[in-house]
């Protein structure tokens, strides 16, 4: 029996990648119907430079975080990404402590989506701007993200 895809019961610490665990990914807000995905993150004293500013790489890992399970997302569960290419903006630097990034897929295609993404500070202030193109596809975990998170804590 197919369950609808919930991406509060699939994306839940137990199901996240170690990835995503380091980073301190943790779901803000999800819109099947927008292709639209809200993340926070934990900017860690580990992630920063000798400045004491959270260094780029960990803020374009953070976008690409988000960016991709968007088309997850849209696709309500059906389809899964691999990122061909990111492209990142650095528009002001980033202290740590909370960081939220906003995914938003502006074209799915049968192989190929392109996403926007937006990386905002703890005063909600915008930092970076990213977009990527992603090869799409059919999502290795397909049957995980058809299912209600009880029925994955086998």
């Amino acid at each position: 029996m197919s369950v609808a895809f919930d991406p509060k019961a699939f994306f839940t610490a137990k199901n996240a990648p170690e990835a995503a665990r380091t980073l301190g990914w943790t779901l803000v807000e999800a819109d099947s119907e927008a292709g639209r995905l809200r993340v926070a993150f934990d900017g860690k004293l580990e992630f920063t430079n000798p400045a004491g500013l959270v260094q780029g790489g960990f803020l374009a890992a953070m976008l690409d975080d988000v960016m991709g399970p968007a088309i997850l997302v849209k696709s309500r569960g059906k389809k899964y990404a691999t990122t061909i290419d990111l492209h990142t903006h650095y528009l002001r630097p980033v202290r740590p402590g909370r960081i939220e990034v906003e995914a938003i897929v502006t074209q799915l295609g049968r192989q190929v989506a392109y996403v926007e993404g937006k990386l905002f500070d703890a005063r909600g202030r915008l930092c970076a701007r990213a977009t990527c193109s992603s090869m799409i596809v059919s999502n290795p975990f397909a049957e995980k993200a058809d299912q209600p998170s009880s029925q994955t804590d086998a």
